[in-house]
């Protein structure tokens, strides 16, 4: 198993390079740009990628997954309901990425946006289990994404309350990997630390730990922070209808 953590400060993100060195075969989730450091990055492993993955649509900031993609003649992965202007290798729930003894498992996760998914990773020649899930904005360290950036506040919490339903059925052990930490927009009352275990986060994540879905409704609805700087342009962007959006 390879997994570098790549930590970004402007805006604030977590992207992931991994692979399995045996089999010489790598994937990168939720680039930002500059794309040179996941390249150099997959060359010095010797792990040429054969996905990018983007875990969702984002709105707080432009992806460069697609460019990655091209650069590394590699497949773009998103969930097949992404709604975009530009073909796309996408997955359903249950669907598996193969990446020689490591294996990606999809989980449709909705809720922070409607195409949202997880992936659960396992490294074979460490056990048949997951090791680690991938949680993008789904479940981040201390809270759990924003809901209103792509449907409507109550829409989206109602969705994500039965993710992170699914989230919760995972062993307490597994790793839970985000996709954005402290100084993030996409979440509120982010912990610094970059990644945690489903069981803290059951205990200590207040969004998380909720057991009813009016409760969790209500909560999300409360206190919304402002929506990133040029969110619904960005949103565009990455879908491939930018052009559409300034119509």
């Amino acid at each position: 198993m390879i997994l570098r953590q790549f930590l970004h400060s402007d805006p604030v993100a977590v992207s992931y390079l991994v692979g399995c060195g045996g089999h010489a075969t790598g994937a990168v989730v939720d680039p930002l740009y500059p794309i040179e450091p996941y390249l150099e990055a997959a060359a010095s492993l010797a792990v040429p990628l054969r996905f990018v993955i983007d875990t969702h649509l984002h709105a707080d900031h432009r992806s460069a997954g697609r460019a990655l993609a091209e650069a590394a003649g590699a497949d773009y992965v998103l969930h097949e309901s992404a709604a975009t202007g530009f073909a796309f290798h996408g997955v359903a729930d249950g669907d598996r990425l193969s990446l020689g003894n490591v294996v990606l498992d999809v989980l449709h996760a909705p809720g922070h946006t409607p195409e949202h998914l997880c992936l659960l990773v396992t490294d074979h020649t460490r056990a048949e289990e997951p090791w680690f899930v991938l949680t993008g904005h789904t479940l981040m360290v201390g809270d759990v994404g924003r809901t209103e950036l792509a449907s409507d506040a109550a829409t989206g919490a109602r969705d994500l309350f039965h993710s992170l339903a699914r989230l919760k059925s995972l062993p307490d052990y597994l790793e839970v990997l985000p996709g954005a930490f402290a100084g993030s927009v996409c979440g509120r009352g982010l912990s610094g630390k970059p990644s945690s275990t489903i069981g803290f986060e059951r205990r200590h994540n207040t969004a998380f730990a909720m057991a009813t879905k009016a409760d969790f409704v209500t909560f999300m609805m409360g206190d919304i922070p402002p929506p990133p700087e040029n969110a619904a342009a960005n949103r565009a962007f990455n879908a491939g209808l930018a052009a559409k959006a300034a119509e």
